[in-house]
């Protein structure tokens, strides 16, 4: 067994102090932070390599290079490691002091782009090295690789169903490439039709929700779908700080932004929906990668 080998099938996690707010409807979550890298991202990291080497376009003297916000740059650096290939990764400069540590520690190299043009710049900055390069460069490019949705496919949504009992009505999580939920929302459909793919948007282009993309006024993912969602929830970033903060004080579970975005997102949908519906969720990471950003502080009259 190696560290591929330990990426997926993560617990399901019931949130039963947040669903008790709901009358009859339940929240469970996939703890994708038990991945071995720390996130979610391991799986389509992990596809987008393994089908690199399949097809001979990765080979040994390429390097491994993307854009990200954080978390796939992360398992890019320890998969890496793991298969023996160099990495570079193209990160928006705001991108916090933990994720660039722990790239770092594993060898791969940083190129920092402008935090206003966020991931949208980083991606612009890697296709335009690796196109130039094409010799040295394997480009996973995981905006436009369909082994990132297809991991998801293959993956989390048979783990979902079976977890859930096929019990599962509502799947609802956020984007950045799209690749988890456009992958999970199209397995879950095909064992139950009558499942609701929602997804997960900040209510802003100017947002702090780490990792996720507002859609309609960012570059698109080549394999987003836009009529596939069966509906939208829109977050505000103080919403998915303050539920990030009680994810770690109500259920102990010490995660990032995005996780938090995506129960807020799950509790709002959940108001709305009859007695013994089950939302599933995803907690995309750790929040240890965040530990020196200013929303950890608490806020003047929330309860602590």
């Amino acid at each position: 067994m190696n560290v591929l080998d330990l990426i997926g099938n993560t617990p399901l996690v019931e949130l039963k102090r947040i669903s008790a707010e709901l009358n009859g409807v339940s929240i469970s979550a996939k703890a994708e932070f038990c991945n071995p890298s720390g996130s979610v991202k391991d799986r389509a990291a992990k596809a987008m390599l393994l089908d690199g080497i399949e097809s001979g376009k990765l080979y040994p003297g390429k390097t491994i290079i993307d854009a990200s916000s954080g978390n796939t740059g992360i398992a890019y650096a320890v998969l890496g490691v793991v298969l023996g290939y160099p990495v570079r990764i193209y990160l928006p400069a705001n991108a916090s002091r933990e994720r660039k540590v722990f790239i770092a520690c594993c060898g791969a190299s940083i190129v920092e782009t402008s935090p206003l043009e966020s991931s949208d710049g980083a991606y612009l900055a890697a296709k335009a090295e690796a196109e130039a390069h094409p010799d040295k460069y394997f480009w996973s490019d995981q905006y436009n690789n369909n082994a990132n949705w297809k991991a998801h496919y293959l993956t989390t949504g048979v783990e979902i169903w079976e977890q859930t009992e096929g019990k599962i009505t509502h799947f609802i999580t956020s984007m950045g490439t799209s690749g988890t939920f456009m992958g999970t929302s199209r397995r879950l459909k095909e064992y139950n039709k009558d499942i609701a793919a929602v997804a997960v948007q900040p209510d802003s282009p100017f947002h702090g929700i780490e990792g996720t993309k507002h859609i309609a006024s960012s570059i698109k993912p080549g394999f987003y779908d836009e009529t596939f969602p069966d509906r939208f929830v829109t977050v505000n970033t103080e919403a998915a700080y303050t539920m990030t903060r009680r994810l770690a004080r109500d259920e102990g579970l010490f995660v990032g932004i995005s996780s938090g975005a995506n129960v807020q997102a799950a509790l709002d949908l959940g108001r709305n929906l009859p007695a013994s519906s089950h939302i599933v969720t995803v907690l995309c990471d750790s929040g240890f990668r965040y530990l020196s950003e200013s929303f950890w502080n608490i806020p003047n009259g929330e309860e602590i």
